[in-house]
């Protein structure tokens, strides 16, 4: 009996043993359960941050879509404001006081009403420093130098973006200030 007493307490161990490896096998497969449960989650929280940056971005590119739709329309009705600009410009005073007139400069302003509601602003050039990036320079003249003495043709912005730069002659820094005479833009001959 004691015989079997040994044999039971050296089978035992073994048991205790077989016990423990069993326990460390479950915590390690409980711990790559947690792994593996744990980059899930990191990328389903990933995949939802991507998904409502999508959303964000389809709905920032529907509303410039939207903004900016009539670009193409806008351009086309440009140079018919600026013939329409420069029609009452050069209208001779006698015929200013007249119903018609008045009626064709409510037009005009109606126009420009409909333009500013859509997000059109004029580029102001006379007098300001040049800028390459909504001036188009078109001529040199007397003026102070790197200034627009000269504004040819009127430039428009849509919103943020340039829709069509302003035409302007510089000062080239001679004699000082030009009087934005737009009357020569053709450069001077050497006599």
């Amino acid at each position: 009996m004691v015989e079997k007493n040994k044999a039971d307490s050296q089978k035992e161990p073994s048991k205790e043993h077989k016990g423990d490896s069993d326990i460390e096998a479950l915590n390690r497969m409980v711990e790559e359960e947690k792994e593996k449960a744990s980059n899930y989650l990191a990328n389903w929280q990933r995949a939802e941050a991507d998904f409502s940056n999508y959303k964000k971005r389809l709905e920032q590119e529907k509303n410039e879509t939207t903004s900016y739709a009539n670009w193409a329309l806008i351009l086309n009705l440009l140079p018919v404001l600026d013939d329409l600009d420069r029609a009452i410009d050069a209208a001779p005073s006698e015929i200013t006081d007249n119903a018609w007139f008045e009626g064709i400069k409510l037009i005009q302003k109606k126009l420009w009403t409909v333009l500013k509601s859509n997000g059109i602003s004029e580029i102001e050039a006379l007098g300001k420093p040049f800028d390459p990036n909504v001036h188009e320079a078109v001529a040199h003249l007397e003026g102070e130098e790197g200034i627009v003495v000269n504004e040819i043709q009127k430039g428009y912005k849509l919103k943020d973006r340039l829709l069509r730069p302003s035409l302007v002659g510089v000062g080239k820094g001679n004699n000082g200030q030009a009087e934005g005479n737009t009357a020569d833009l053709q450069p001077e001959e050497d006599n």
